[in-house]
């Protein structure tokens, strides 16, 4: 059975890395990026961008991916800026179409920013339960697109 990158992120995040940190790392080695280095470039991202009831992390994750693949290293290479923000436009578009929402508390029904709500999510199991489904998704979507 070959994994896929949606399996990869999956298992990046059940094994502990933050949703951010899983999508990212799962496509990371095809553009030339070193597991640490991904790690921690993704790592602020993850729980809603760090716990501040912002962007989802696997989405944010994903843009990362996104700007490894197309992203504008010279200045007059305004042909790659395009490109990076049309890509990114259609991964929007899409992970709001399925996920219905790009906000981290939207997704996992708490406010990671509030600590009491943030304890609630643990004890409930609302990351654990929502946040591989929400990084399979960025994963999936990415794999279509790139």
């Amino acid at each position: 059975m070959t994994l896929t990158r949606a399996d990869d992120a999956e298992a990046a995040f059940r094994s502990g890395f933050s949703c951010a940190q899983s999508v990212c790392l799962a496509f990371a080695d095809d553009y030339g990026i070193d597991r640490e280095t991904a790690l921690k470039l993704s790592c602020a991202l993850g729980g809603g961008m760090g716990h501040t009831d912002n962007l989802c992390g696997a989405m944010t994750g994903a843009l990362l991916v996104i700007g490894m693949k197309y992203g504008r290293t010279h200045l007059d290479d305004l042909a790659a800026k395009e490109k990076t923000y049309e890509v990114t436009k259609e991964f929007i578009t899409e992970f709001q179409r399925r996920n219905h929402s790009l906000r981290c508390t939207d997704l996992v029904g708490y406010n990671l920013s509030n600590p009491r709500e943030l304890g609630l999510a643990r004890e409930k199991g609302a990351l654990k339960a929502k946040c591989p489904l929400l990084v399979r998704s960025a994963a999936e979507i990415l794999e279509e697109i790139l």
